[in-house]
């Protein structure tokens, strides 16, 4: 199947987008620069990895989210927070709706260069904070992805069913250099350690019995996972 991979330039996209040139043919690698404190971090390793895979990379501006939303994840908002990556504090990073907007951009340009899928790396740790990232939105957003086509662009998700751990030993696998993905929302010169992506990247790497190649501002005990009722 000839598909798009949406590529942040993380973990999880990075992984996603070998996983999609192994086992599809991947017409295009696809950023958004949409204003996050860590947006210019991150994209030029999205677009090192399909440069390394001979694959075409775009980004695509949407700075109006910077200016129009509200989100401590975005270089207007305010601090990103510290701790678990679960816990409800970060609430304050979700940046609302922001994977419908991307799935909806992403899917016009899909069908445009005859494409018939669309590679998003969404993972079973997702859900607990985005609503964006939940089993729920993604099933009605790729039925509306395939019914609002003429291609019937289909939604993929290889790692819903995966943690962040599992995801890490998959990309050692396929030999993805994790040294060069980013993750921290603060978006500084090196990863924090401190904030909720920073703390789940460290957790991959150990819970994947992987040496984890990222150079911290601090290592110190990880925070643990909040207990939620029911």
């Amino acid at each position: 199947m000839q598909v798009v991979v949406l590529c942040s330039g993380g973990m999880d996209s990075v992984t996603a987008l070998h996983w999609a040139h192994r086992e599809h043919t991947v017409a295009a690698a696809l950023s958004f620069d949409y204003g996050s404190k860590h947006n210019p971090r991150e994209i030029p390793f999205a677009a090192e990895h399909a440069r390394a895979l001979g694959l075409r990379h775009e980004t695509v501006p949407l700075r109006f989210m910077d200016g129009l939303f509200t989100s401590h994840l975005l270089a207007s908002g305010g601090a990103i927070p510290e701790g678990h990556y679960e816990a409800d504090n970060m609430k304050l990073t979700v940046v609302p709706f922001r994977n419908a907007i991307m799935l909806s951009i992403a899917t016009g340009f899909a069908e445009s260069i005859g494409a018939e899928g669309l590679v998003i790396a969404a993972h079973g740790g997702d859900h607990d904070i985005y609503p964006d990232c939940r089993e729920v939105f993604m099933r009605a957003m790729g039925e509306t992805m395939r019914t609002g086509t003429y291609a019937g662009i289909h939604l993929l998700r290889p790692f819903i069913d995966l943690d962040k751990g599992r995801i890490a030993a998959l990309g050692a696998a396929l030999g993805v250099d994790f040294a060069r993905t980013w993750s921290c929302y603060r978006g500084g010169a090196i990863h924090c350690g401190r904030c909720g992506t920073c703390v789940e990247r460290r957790e991959a790497f150990r819970t994947a019995g992987l040496p984890d190649p990222t150079t911290y501002e601090t290592t110190g005990p990880l925070p643990e996972k909040p207990q939620r009722e029911g």
